[in-house]
């Protein structure tokens, strides 16, 4: 490997491989297509990433060598995070494209040269298709969480970047998980891959390092029995989980008036201050992050300790996605997951497809005496975080990025003006209102495609003496009428 990339990471502290890292890396530094599956939290990144950085020459021309597809925008600044980390020796030109962000920006940083490119497929091909950004040099091609792309509809998407790209190029896929329409988009746009499989005895690698919790809850007891479950002993950074983005808000705001630093992440944010709460959440200003799935793919925090279910999951797929946020790079962890009542079928279907030996859950409560001896809870804690543990910052001390680069945008309709003129006390605003003499209605009548003489003229108003107008009227138009084809013309207002 390059002695440029040994140093960078061996200042980030990495001086050992994964076991997708050790399998991947001699393949991908020879240039062979590969297929990588492993669980969340492997070193998937590093396993594609190094390779990248190996085979590229720097100094470039400023076109792309290097591309890299991800599902969700929080995944695609991780990658750019890491990389750049890694080849920060190298001089390379990394760029990040995602949506939520203005193209402006993105374009100048493409005019100027870049050499790896990390994207959404979104926004890629929309700067693709405008002619920014030339795909017509890659020569290596990554597709990170696969079976997360397929899962938000973006193999369309895919299906049209390999289409951009040149055929002579290695192509390596990253999945957790291998369904049947990703395994047919490997064997269409991969040449001879060798496929990668490194699970660490399948699924027991996460429960042997992860305490799992599965309490049966009641929907409106559940906020105290969370509440609760944050002041366990040895708590660290926490995130909860939960599947709609309404439910995750909500969450959020109520864990904030109950004293805790917490933080949301989800859809309905703006880039900006979905950024600001992972970067709270990263420097420990916030400790307590709510998020949805999709908005979480991504998030690579190794000191995790809790991860709390305030919903049961969809699916096991799921359910490993998000337990998987803990117990990350060889550390422990714990998770809780709450069950309703009405949830009870999937979770049964999670846990027989895992073969967690969980199938019934135990009827809890925020006052039950076993979830305080579970989780370490003290026994005085309630539903409020005391005064003197409240020393986070919180998610006010961390600064939203301006995205808008200083520009605001206009209204529509036009934007008002005002007079520059300043107002003097000799003649202020009432006084010169009065002076002012009231303006003249122009009106203008047009009969037959032309002007009407007089009747543009000024009309002022007069005085109501109460005599009759009907004098001062001029006689109506005169109406055409057609019968049988025999034009017949009488007088306006004339009985038949």
């Amino acid at each position: 490997m390059r002695e440029e990339i040994v140093k960078a990471l061996s200042a980030a502290g990495i001086e050992r491989t994964f076991a997708i890292q050790e399998l991947t890396l001699p393949l991908a530094m020879a240039g062979e297509d590969i297929i990588g599956q492993a669980r969340t939290g492997m070193g998937k990144t590093l396993g594609f990433g190094v390779p990248l950085l190996h085979r590229l020459n720097t100094p470039g021309d400023g076109t792309p060598q290097m591309l890299v597809v991800v599902p969700t925008r929080e995944l695609c600044l991780q990658v750019a995070h890491d990389l750049t980390d890694a080849g920060k020796h190298l001089g390379v030109r990394l760029l990040a494209i995602y949506g939520g962000r203005p193209y402006e920006q993105q374009i100048s940083a493409l005019r100027k040269g870049v050499d790896v490119v990390i994207g959404t497929p979104g926004r890629l091909l929309d700067l693709a298709e405008q002619r920014h950004l030339v795909l017509g040099k890659v020569r290596s091609l990554v597709l990170d969480e696969a079976d997360e792309m397929l899962d938000l509809g973006f193999l369309p998407d895919i299906e049209r970047i390999l289409g951009m790209v040149p055929d002579e190029r290695q192509t390596m896929l990253f999945s957790a998980t291998m369904p049947g329409p990703i395994i047919t988009l490997a064997r269409t746009f991969l040449h001879q891959p060798t496929h990668i499989r490194a699970e660490e005895n399948d699924q027991g690698a996460i429960h042997e390092r992860t305490r799992q919790f599965v309490y049966r809850a009641h929907s409106m007891d559940k906020e105290e029995i969370v509440a609760r479950a944050l002041q366990s002993a040895d708590r660290g950074l926490t995130m909860i989980f939960a599947r709609t983005k309404r439910t995750a808000q909500k969450i959020a705001d109520d864990l904030a008036e109950r004293g805790f630093a917490a933080a949301a992440v989800h859809g309905d944010l703006g880039q900006g201050a979905r950024e600001k709460a992972l970067r709270a959440f990263r420097s420990g200003k916030v400790d307590v992050l709510v998020a949805t799935d999709v908005a979480a793919r991504g998030i690579d925090i190794d000191d995790v300790t809790h991860v709390i279910n305030f919903q049961c999951p969809e699916d096991e797929k799921t359910y490993v996605h998000r337990i998987g946020r803990t117990g990350r790079a060889g550390r422990t962890g714990v998770a809780v997951t709450l069950v309703d009542w009405d949830e009870e079928y999937r979770w049964k279907t999670i846990n027989d497809a895992l073969k967690l030996d969980m199938p019934d859950p135990v009827e809890t409560y925020s006052t039950s005496e076993h979830l305080f001896a579970d989780l370490g809870i003290p026994e005085d804690a309630t539903g409020r975080l005391p005064e003197a543990m409240q020393t986070r910052a919180g998610l006010d001390a961390e600064q939203e990025e301006d995205l808008t680069g200083g520009k605001k945008r206009r209204r529509r309709g036009g934007t008002r003006t005002r007079s520059t003129t300043p107002r003097t006390k000799e003649t202020p605003a009432a006084e010169s209102n009065e002076e002012r003499p009231p303006k003249q209605r122009q009106r203008r009548r047009r009969r037959a495609g032309q002007d009407v003489a007089g009747a543009s003229e000024e009309t002022p108003a007069t005085p109501d003496t109460g005599e009759s107008k009907t004098a001062d009227k001029q006689p109506r138009r005169q109406r055409t009428r057609r019968r049988a084809g025999v034009e017949v013309a009488r007088e306006a207002g004339e009985t038949s």
